[in-house]
């Protein structure tokens, strides 16, 4: 079995959560399914109905369901049908299409979101010439990293890309003021085998520090929330609106960074576009 890539399928692992913690919210999403082989659209599509109806973005009823031969555009095949019928095309054994779905069921407001987004902005584009914002949408729906802080000074060493003083020096604040959560599921996909390169696109959320007490479901359901409000108000905009984020920098997601000296691969943590110079 090939994946979206064309490379070979790895087996199906119930224990896939187990491989990184990015996969955490990916993993809690699964966990109800409990099975020994793939799970088949049409179990993915019993949960979802079991979650109380997860919606597309005109809020029809999402079922997950075998990719079919169509006429119309891409986007009138895939978004489109999403939008019109919440039918999302899903794969059998497939980790792509997999990750997908429970994107769906772990983020179910924020792939709402994205799906009305992209659906408004493929009609507001002239001439059928693919615009920046559902550029944007695909980079974050595909890599997207929620960042939560109550910390602005944390934010702003992340898009200044100053990656020693945030992963490192303020380490311990981090762990108390910083959350981070993978929407992606190309990023989920990659998460299976982790290597160092692996780069995602974040979105940056305020939160209070109550936020950092409560339940791991509970936080989700938040960042769930606030992600499709600011999906909703038009962010982002451009890809250059979202940061890019070395993950394996995140504490506790990469053995390796648990020394100072794996920061210094600047060809992992770029200066970046956003950079100035340290203080």
């Amino acid at each position: 079995m090939l994946n979206s890539s064309g490379t070979a399928q790895p087996a199906w692992d119930p224990r896939f959560g187990e491989r990184s913690p990015l996969l955490a919210p990916f993993a809690a999403a699964a966990a109800p399914l409990a099975i020994p082989d793939w799970p088949t659209p049409d179990a993915l599509s019993a949960l979802a109905a079991a979650g109380g109806g997860i919606a597309s973005g005109s809020g029809a009823r999402v079922r997950f369901v075998a990719p079919q031969p169509a006429a119309g555009t891409a986007m009138q095949r895939y978004e489109g049908r999403i939008h019109a019928a919440g039918e999302v095309p899903t794969r059998e054994r497939n980790w792509h299409d997999l990750f997908n779905a429970l994107a769906w069921l772990a983020w179910p407001r924020t792939k709402a979101a994205l799906n009305a987004a992209h659906v408004a902005a493929a009609a507001a584009e002239d001439d059928g010439i693919r615009g920046r914002r559902r550029d944007a949408l695909t980079v974050f729906d595909e890599s997207g990293v929620a960042v939560a802080t109550s910390a602005p000074d944390l934010a702003a060493l992340l898009t200044g890309f100053r990656w020693q003083e945030l992963f490192w020096r303020a380490r311990a604040r981090v762990a108390r003021e910083m959350r981070f959560f993978v929407i992606g599921h190309a990023l989920a996909e990659k998460a299976l085998a982790p290597f160092v390169g692996m780069t995602g696109h974040a979105i940056l959320l305020d939160v209070t520090p109550e936020f950092f007490a409560a339940s791991g479901a509970a936080q989700r359901a938040a960042v769930d929330g606030l992600l499709a409000g600011r999906i909703a108000g038009g962010m982002p905009a451009t890809p250059r609106e979202l940061a890019p984020l070395p993950v394996l920098g995140v504490p506790g997601w990469w053995a390796g960074n648990e020394e100072a000296s794996f920061y210094d691969n600047t060809q992992y943590f770029r200066p970046g576009r956003r950079a100035q110079p340290s203080r």
